[in-house]
């Protein structure tokens, strides 16, 4: 190659680079200057990929013959094949192959995955994702002070996967809850500060702390939302059960720029049209897709597909977020819509594109590669400008990480929990005595009453109605406080059996349900010692375990050695009768297991809800709306 007179040839300077991690705007300085000299043939790149195909993202249009350059783990270069006139180490082919951008989420919980960074990687980037977006009020919740530490620590050591942290604005989840971590506007504006990898803030879910400034959480949100503001971040929403025309418009003018809570087309259609960035989960894909199709929507732009929460057996059953792409193209939607909802649209909402999003200089180099795109058939991925996977198996960089005691040692119980933090005095030496109820995902403004037996002095539960009892138990101060009520229409009827997790969102204290004290005392002190995860009890013993032994919500483990573990947590359970409210269909109001996690939310559109025991909520039954409390039984 000639370079015109006075020119300096510049040899690449790739090992005294910085590491590639977007920790501070002076390394990505460096990294940029480097992209341009490479751009330029003025350095030499270290590989090229040629392609059959590839898919302009930015106009939707397919680019036959192409060659993708890469430095180091960027892309410095992309053009019709024989373009690119500089030197490259190291040039391949695949002719048969289409290239799209690495897949990304807008809206995930890796801890819903319930596995350590470095083996989620290794889980979906064969499916085609490279970059995620966390939702990290999981995490902040048990530990909120080494939060972006653990977010970061697998990227530090080599893993492919890129995660953007954003820190959890329900840190905590309600005023009413304690323990973990507390974020406000001081420790959001430094992690911000900290590194280039910090997107935002993680979704707004208080939505009653936002709306109420006479809330005792609202200067903490406000506070958080600020300091983002002032960093130019992007604030997430959360607008469960928020459709009235008002309640819209307040969200959207909160600066809340995003919600993935909606459930049907005319209020996803009114969200849209009020300025949100609409992200769709699996559950309601389908019908969403069919009616936006149906009204002749032709910018996609404001749109992405996410699966925030799901679990490695369901990943390695259905697959990650391509799963929502083929549901998409299933349900009308093109091909290269459907792709651009998961590359180019999550980035430009989260403003990241220059680093994700599409197959474009300054980009990391991350590339689903595809043998059919009518199906979404990935045949291999790039990530950082390596091979990641081939077909089903990940190629990638995997680090050993030996989780330090401050990701391990999460559940600080330091005492015996027994028979009696369960039981429920009773408040007269009458038959019975009036007791309030909740059941799971019954989203009314007041709690249900009933009356119930009294015996040695302490109200029962009644399994002939249905009803059990519930508790949730503080694994954060070492004393186990307990808050205990019961339930409508959840948990097992089977004499003696109780099952409790530490993954109880999105406080993520101790949970158990259970037909007998005695097995919820048995379950507790079985997650103590083990130190987070799943127990089951039954007669007298415990029948089923699984170990999260980071955070109490994860485990450093592959997928298929979890799955095995959950399976057989299943079977376990296949054996125990589950109460099921007759009203409601099971797949909504289930007895056994996951779905159980989500039965302790606090966020909107819930009201009454059990909380560990506070100064707020002395029982822990507590109206996050307005403050109110009342007794369990009276």
């Amino acid at each position: 190659m000639e370079f015109p007179a006075g020119m300096p040839i510049m040899t690449s300077p790739s090992a005294n680079l910085p590491d590639d991690l977007l920790v501070n705007a002076a390394d990505e300085v460096l990294i940029r200057q480097d992209l341009t000299l490479t751009a330029l043939g003025r350095r030499p790149a270290d590989r090229s990929l040629r392609v059959g195909r590839l898919l302009d993202v930015h106009s939707r249009t397919w680019l036959e013959d192409q060659e993708i350059v890469i430095k180091g783990r960027r892309i410095a270069h992309v053009g019709p094949a024989g373009s690119y006139t500089g030197e490259v180490g190291e040039r391949l082919h695949e002719p048969h192959l289409a290239a799209v951008p690495g897949f990304g989420e807008a809206h995930k919980h890796i801890e819903s995955s319930h596995l350590t960074p470095e083996w989620e990687a290794a889980l979906v980037m064969p499916l085609g994702v490279t970059w995620t977006c966390e939702a990290s009020h999981e995490f902040s919740n048990v530990n909120g002070a080494r939060n972006l530490e653990f977010w970061l620590e697998a990227r530090r050591r080599g893993s492919p996967m890129k995660i953007f942290p954003l820190p959890g604005s329900a840190v905590p989840p309600t005023a009413y809850e304690w323990g973990g971590g507390h974020f406000g506007y001081d420790e959001q504006k430094a992690f911000l500060s900290e590194s280039l990898m910090v997107a935002g803030l993680d979704e707004v879910m208080d939505w009653p702390s936002v709306s109420n400034p006479e809330n005792p959480a609202y200067d903490r949100l406000w506070g958080m939302i600020q300091a983002t503001f002032e960093q130019r971040g992007v604030v997430e929403g959360h607008g469960a059960g928020l459709r009235d025309l008002a309640s819209i418009n307040a969200f959207a003018g909160a600066g809340l720029a995003s919600d993935h809570e909606g459930w049907f087309l005319d209020e996803i259609w009114e969200k849209l049209t009020h300025g949100l960035f609409i992200e769709l989960r699996p559950h309601s894909l389908p019908e969403v897709i069919q009616g936006l199709v149906a009204k002749g929507l032709s910018d996609w732009s404001q749109i992405a597909f996410v699966t925030d929460d799901r679990s490695a057996s369901d990943t390695l059953k259905i697959g990650a977020t391509d799963h929502n792409v083929r549901l998409a193209i299933e349900n009308g939607l093109a091909p290269e819509i459907a792709i651009q909802c998961v590359t180019i649209n999550p980035a430009r909402h989260m403003r990241l594109t220059p680093w994700v999003g599409s197959i474009a200089p300054g980009r990391f180099a991350d590339i689903a590669l595809l043998d059919d795109v009518k199906t979404l058939s990935i045949a291999k991925v790039w990530a950082d400008g390596k091979p990641a996977s081939e077909g089903k198996t990940f190629v990638g960089v995997r680090p050993e990480i030996d989780w330090p005691d401050w990701a391990t040692k999460t559940v600080r119980i330091d005492r015996t929990v027994s028979a009696e933090d369960f039981r429920i005095a009773a408040p007269s030496d009458a038959a019975t005595a009036k007791a309030a109820l909740l059941r799971p995902f019954h989203w009314a403004d007041d709690f249900i009453t009933m009356d119930l037996p009294i015996r040695d002095g302490a109200v029962q539960r009644d399994p002939d109605r249905n009803v059990t009892k519930f508790a949730i138990v503080d694994r954060f101060s070492g004393e186990a406080k307990v808050g205990r009520m019961f339930w409508l229409g959840t948990g097992p009827r089977t004499p003696d059996t109780a099952l409790g997790a530490t993954l109880g969102h999105d406080k993520h204290n101790i949970w158990v349900v259970g037909s007998s004290d005695e097995a919820m005392a048995m379950v507790v002190n079985a997650l103590n010692e083990q130190r987070g995860g799943w127990v089951l009890a039954s007669g007298g013993k415990v029948i089923a375990r699984v170990h999260y032994e980071v955070g109490g919500l994860m485990t450093a483990r592959s997928a298929e050695e979890l799955d095995a573990e959950m399976q057989k947590l299943y079977e376990a359970g296949a054996g125990i009768d589950w109460m099921y409210e007759p009203t409601f269909s099971p797949r909504w109001w289930p007895g056994f297991p996951e779905r159980l996690s989500f039965a302790t939310l606090t966020c909107a559109p819930w009201r009454w809800v059990l909380v560990a025991p506070s100064e707020r909520a002395p029982e822990g039954f507590v109206n996050v709306a307005t403050g109110e409390t009342h007794p369990v039984v009276w």
